[in-house]
Order: C-alpha cells, then structure tokens, then sequence
C-alpha cells in the first residue's frame, strides 16, 4: 500500500513595505543618528570645561506643548482619514500645521530670550553650551518646516480629493514623520534639561 505524502516547500513570503515607507524610514533613522552624534559631541565638549549652565527660556516648554497638541491633531485627522471623513481631516491637517507652525515662532522667540540672557550661538561672548541649544533646536527647527510643508501638500491633495482611505499611505507617512518629530523634540528638551 503506498501513502502519498506532499509536504509544502513554499517559502515564507518576505514582509513587503510600500518602498516611499521604507525611504520615509531610511531618513528617519538617518536624523536619529545626526542627533545622536550631536548628543555625544555635547557630552565630551561638557566634560572638557568651560562650560556655562543656564536655564532654558520657559517658552521652550510652551513650545513643547504646542508640538504635543499637535501630536493629537495629527493621529485625529489620520484616524478620520481610515473611516473617509475627509472634513476632518481637513480640518485636522490644517489645525496641524498652524500649530507646527506656531511651534516654528515659539522656538524662534526661544532664541530670542537666549539672546536677552546673553547666551550666543558664535562669537568672542559665545560658550560652546549655548551653541549646541542652538544647533540642536535650529536642526530641529528645519525639520519641522519640511513636515509642515508636507503638511500643506497633503492637505491641498486632501482639497482635490486624492487623500482617502484607499491612498491611505501618504497619509501614514506624514503622521509618522510628525510623530517622530514631535518625539524627537521631547528627546532633545529631556537630555538638554538633565545634562546642562
């Protein structure tokens, strides 16, 4: 008596990522890593001296929550996105980038009030501790203009009909990218607070 026995040979499919997510991904990490070496050159330049401690401007933390309020903003106008409801995510996106934008003006009156406290990015009255505040929160600043300029494109694509549940992907990507973002910034305020 012959028992025929067929085992599967199908290979596990590999897990598929849309190939813009990926570069999405790819650049994220990229930025974690410039600040990441940003963070170690900012530990050794403090252990070599020379080095002034000051508070940051409270307006920092009015910032931070702005940038968290936008947070929320963005997850509910990506969740009206899944279910179609393309008034508000209308409403969301743009809620959104006033907000990233105001975050934008915040951070630059944050610079200002460095400035009324005498703490310079460059020159002979310049310390290399106000120097990093400002190149860490000037490199976060340009990030956050190219997500709300991403922003202003999603939402004009939104007004021509072209976001919805279908083209979901675009939509994932932007609130990664804000997310990320807004992460980051309470990254940088956390380690600026704790090593000053």
């Amino acid at each position: 008596m012959k028992t025929d026995i067929s085992v599967s040979n199908t290979p596990n499919q590999p897990v598929k990522i849309h190939p813009k997510k990926f570069a999405m991904w790819l650049f994220i990490v990229s930025v974690m890593m410039i600040f990441a070496a940003l963070i170690s050159a900012y530990i050794v330049r403090q252990a070599e001296g020379n080095w002034v401690l000051f508070d940051l401007p409270n307006i920092m933390y009015l910032s931070t929550a702005v940038i968290l309020l936008s947070s929320a903003t963005m997850h509910w106008a990506y969740t009206n996105t899944k279910v179609d409801n393309l008034k508000n995510l209308k409403i969301g996106i743009s809620i959104t980038a006033l907000l990233g934008s105001a975050f934008l003006v915040l951070q630059f009156l944050g610079w200002s009030h460095l400035v009324d406290m005498e703490i310079f990015f460059g020159g002979k009255d310049s310390n290399p501790s106000g120097s990093f505040v400002y190149v860490f929160t000037g490199l976060h600043g340009l990030h956050i203009v190219s997500a709300v300029i991403y922003l202003f494109v999603i939402l004009i694509e939104s007004f021509r009909g072209k976001i919805h549940k279908g083209t979901i992907v675009r939509m994932e990507m932007c609130a990664t990218y804000w997310h990320f973002l807004d992460a980051l910034w309470v990254c940088i305020l956390i380690f600026l607070l704790l090593y000053r």
